[in-house]
């Protein structure tokens, strides 16, 4: 992948790792768009999100040299926008009250409504979803941690 036509995601990584502010500027303006999006999931408004998405940024940034080029360096990005962000909501929100799943109904679903869900549909009913609700819906679901790694990032039990 090429960047303004001369810089390849590896030269901008490097860049960024001797300190370099263009390279900065460069790399994030690569990959804000998407990030904001996966900052969205987790915030409670697009303004929160903005603010997630600096506090991600300035920790890639802090983070460079524990980048080793192993795997998609969006990918890399991606995770620590998710770590970021619920450190984030945790800070400025009260989280979630915990209940047992094996408390929980199962909603009713009519099967109708749901053939015709496009995605900005289930985007807005995400959004609906209670804030620590959402957050382990995203976790699980969009960003596919495993029910133990999320207990483990949010401070819950796994069966919670």
């Amino acid at each position: 992948m090429f960047l303004e036509h001369k810089y390849t995601i590896d030269t901008l990584v490097n860049k960024c790792k001797a300190g370099e502010r263009k390279a900065q500027e460069l790399l994030y303006k690569q990959f804000a768009a998407k990030m904001l999006g996966v900052c969205m999931r987790y915030a409670t408004d697009r303004m929160e999100a903005e603010d997630m998405l600096q506090n991600g940024f300035i920790r890639v940034f802090q983070k460079m040299s524990d980048y080793r080029g192993e795997g998609s360096f969006e990918g890399w990005v991606r995770r620590i926008m998710v770590h970021s962000s619920i450190e984030y909501y945790r800070k400025h929100h009260k989280m979630m009250q915990a209940v047992d799943m094996d408390e929980v109904d199962e909603p009713s679903v009519d099967p109708v409504a749901m053939a015709n869900l496009d995605a900005k549909d289930l985007i807005a009913l995400i959004q609906q979803l209670a804030p620590g609700y959402r957050i382990v819906f995203s976790l699980y679901a969009i960003e596919g941690f495993s029910h133990k790694e999320i207990g483990e990032i949010i401070g819950i039990s796994e069966g919670a």
